[in-house]
């Protein structure tokens, strides 16, 4: 007759299971961030390119708990942080739209992050699912894709360039493609 309690090793793997995943998260809420990178691309119809981003460093010593990180969540690649100075910590880096949508994002909703990084993972998430829907494409969605990535991380203090700057980015490209003149 079959016991209806699992057995001891089906609970010691839940365990294990639920353990990485409580630390995972931990780490992330310490060590991680979710980014929104904004590119200037002359050959996209708007003239920038929106790429979502999650981050997660550790230095040389601890290269081990970005791998086991990688291999739980089944994406990203491993690299160098800063190739051309003194830095020596490595990033796992998820770049990739499906395993942000499909990966990343369901993970930390499941399991949520417990600083004020949660209030960047969920704009964060909106934004992703705001490009895997495409809307990346449509000015009124790019302007909107702006607004909310400099509400992350401080506010953007520490990007490259303005919201401004990108809305002029936005603007020029948008007047180009719609210049009566070159329509006809």
């Amino acid at each position: 007759m079959q016991s209806k309690n699992p057995s001891s090793a089906d609970n010691q793997q839940e365990r294990s299971k639920e353990f990485l995943r409580g630390y995972v998260t931990g780490l992330v809420d310490g060590e991680g961030s979710f980014h929104i990178a904004f590119g200037k691309r002359d050959e996209l119809p708007l003239g920038i390119s929106i790429i979502p981003e999650f981050h997660l460093s550790q230095n040389q010593e601890s290269k081990k708990v970005l791998e086991i990180t990688q291999k739980f969540l089944g994406c990203g690649h491993i690299k160098a942080n800063h190739r051309l100075s003194n830095d020596k910590t490595y990033v796992l880096v998820v770049r990739d739209k499906i395993d942000l949508v499909t990966k990343v994002v369901p993970f930390f909703e499941f399991n949520q992050l417990l600083t004020e990084k949660r209030k960047d993972f969920q704009i964060f998430a909106q934004i992703v699912r705001m490009v895997s829907l495409g809307h990346h494409r449509e000015l009124k969605y790019v302007e909107e894709i702006i607004n909310l990535a400099y509400q992350m991380n401080g506010g953007g203090k520490r990007r490259i360039r303005s919201k401004q700057e990108l809305f002029k980015l936005l603007k020029s490209s948008t007047t180009i493609c719609q210049s009566p003149d070159l329509a006809g």
